[in-house]
């Protein structure tokens, strides 16, 4: 009986935390003087917000965003008391206390909770105004008929914040139009840093840094510049367990549905990951791997657990039961494997399931598993 957690894993999911704090760096840098928070919601994009925020935190980030209370509860207990933590989407109603006692930072994104934050006195805030995403935050009409309440309202204002709906369309009108938009709403604010980018809004130029910037996805190695070399470092390599190789006849079929039809003899490799670990059905015909440092592509479909790819050309010493394929990496990016699921980034790292044995590596070697 093996007590190894690796040996036991179908499939092996590293996260380099050296390359998260690598990446906050080159964000920080790109932004300098700028002060740069980091983004870890959806814990840490999927990649484990315990490891990543620790990380982070030793590295000096002092300000983190998450999305939801429970999120923030939970890192303000992996972080202890001094960074701080900014949730997103703000104080549901009969939640203040729970902000209060956990030193969590509420966005306020509307009206009734600007209000029902008056009376929570030495309570910090950040300013949510909405400039052109129409999601979350005060609307144009909304902002206008408090902003000169709202320096006077009592409330410790942290900062005041927007999102930008096509920072990673650099040429796209709204990026100016917000940017307009958002500097007028913070001289209203005088005194109070204001915060429009996140990660690919930061290369939108110094215009757009304002007085805090707050990556997310690049800090996962997502790159912020579509359709330009990615600058940021690669974080995760997953690699899946070969548990069968099999000779396939010319005019087999190959998974479900006979979808996929061998036009000549080969040798498929059967491995260890499916949709239940994120591993998109999307994929299904257009995915691949990397074995031996060839290219080996997917065959058929995705199914539940497990996934075949092409090793004809792979020699038979190298693809066997037991090798690992590379699905994630170096040689396969988060990024292309988002354009063969037709996807983004995000969704490839957030997908990436439980299941996995997850190993952590910083410069200093390996921490334990999350």
């Amino acid at each position: 009986m093996s007590s190894d957690p690796a040996a036991r894993a179908g499939a092996i999911l590293e996260i380099d935390l050296g390359a998260v704090v690598a990446n906050w760096h080159l964000l920080a840098q790109q932004a300098a003087p700028t002060a740069c928070a980091a983004v870890v919601k959806a814990n840490a994009y999927g990649l484990g917000a315990a490891p990543v925020a620790r990380a982070l935190a030793a590295a000096g980030c002092r300000l983190f965003f998450v999305a939801t209370l429970d999120e923030g509860i939970a890192l303000r207990g992996m972080l202890g008391r001094e960074p701080e933590i900014a949730v997103f989407n703000g104080p549901l109603p009969g939640t203040a206390a729970e902000f209060a006692a956990y030193r969590l930072i509420p966005v306020l994104n509307d009206p009734a909770q600007i209000e029902s934050s008056k009376g929570q006195a030495g309570q910090p805030a950040i300013l949510h105004v909405d400039t052109g995403m129409s999601r979350l935050g005060l609307s144009a009409r909304e902002f206008a008929a408090l902003a000169d309440a709202l320096p006077k309202s009592g409330i410790v204002w942290r900062a005041v914040i927007s999102h930008l709906a096509c920072a990673d369309t650099p040429e796209h009108p709204l990026n100016e139009q917000q940017r307009a938009r958002f500097a007028a709403a913070a001289r209203h604010m005088p005194g109070v840093p204001a915060g429009l980018a996140a990660s690919s809004g930061i290369f939108l130029g110094p215009a757009y840094h304002f007085d805090l910037v707050r990556p997310g996805a690049a800090l996962y190695g997502v790159n912020p510049q579509p359709g330009h070399p990615n600058p940021m470092r690669q974080v995760v390599r997953l690699s899946g367990k070969i548990l069968q190789v099999r000779e396939i006849d010319r005019g087999e079929s190959v998974g479900y549905g006979a979808a996929h039809v061998m036009t000549a003899a080969g040798r498929a490799a059967t491995v260890a990951v499916g949709y239940a670990d994120g591993w998109l059905r999307s994929l299904s015909h257009r995915g691949c791997g990397d074995l031996g440092g060839k290219r080996v592509p997917l065959l058929g479909r995705v199914s539940m657990d497990l996934v075949t790819f092409d090793v004809s050309a792979v020699d038979p010493a190298v693809a066997h039961p037991g090798a690992m394929v590379e699905l994630l990496g170096e040689h396969y990016g988060v990024d292309e494997a988002a354009a063969d699921a037709g996807t983004i980034g995000y969704e490839i790292l957030t997908a990436l399931g439980s299941r996995y044995h997850r190993i952590y590596r910083d410069p200093a070697g390996t921490t334990p598993p999350e």
